[in-house]
């Protein structure tokens, strides 16, 4: 079976990575989509997303890096895809994202949502948190793979 995990990825984390592996040992084939949302000003281009995510998973069997715009429903549809991969870390996010799930459900019969709990070390990590840190000069080694890293901070200095 084919599942998508779908997201913005800017940039992409450990938690990102955490899930994407786990997925990779569930599923056949876990096509991680880069979304094109024209409502967001991401940092990082699709294009840089796409090739910092397939430098940290190209160890990983069976995981390909794509980009899509739209309905995430109909990107699944083009691409024979049954399952959306979604990471919960707390609470908040498993109510935004059981209601996404049942949108999604009722948009096409024949996906189904699968979440995966954010291990432990990574519940608090978001993009938004790494972003800030970088920012502000911190150290985000320890939150995002070490290409990534390097990409924070030439973007913030």
């Amino acid at each position: 079976m084919i599942a998508i995990y779908p997201g913005s990825f800017d940039p992409i984390t450990n938690g990102h990575l955490d899930i994407i592996k786990r997925s990779s040992q569930l599923f056949e084939r876990t096509i991680v989509a880069v979304l094109c949302n024209q409502n967001k000003q991401p940092i990082f281009s699709v294009e840089k997303r796409m090739e910092q995510i397939a430098f940290c998973t190209k160890h990983l069997s069976g995981v390909e890096v794509d980009s899509f715009s739209g309905l995430t429903v109909e990107y699944a549809k083009f691409r024979n895809a049954g399952v959306l991969i979604r990471g919960l870390r707390v609470l908040s996010d498993f109510e935004k994202e059981l209601q996404m799930a049942h949108t999604n459900k009722t948009l096409w019969d024949g996906i189904e949502t699968v979440f995966l709990a954010t291990s432990t070390e990574y519940s608090f990590l978001s993009s938004s948190v790494v972003k800030e840190i970088a920012q502000f000069g911190g150290a985000v080694e320890h939150l995002v793979p070490k290409n990534v890293a390097a990409d924070l901070y030439d973007y913030y200095s």
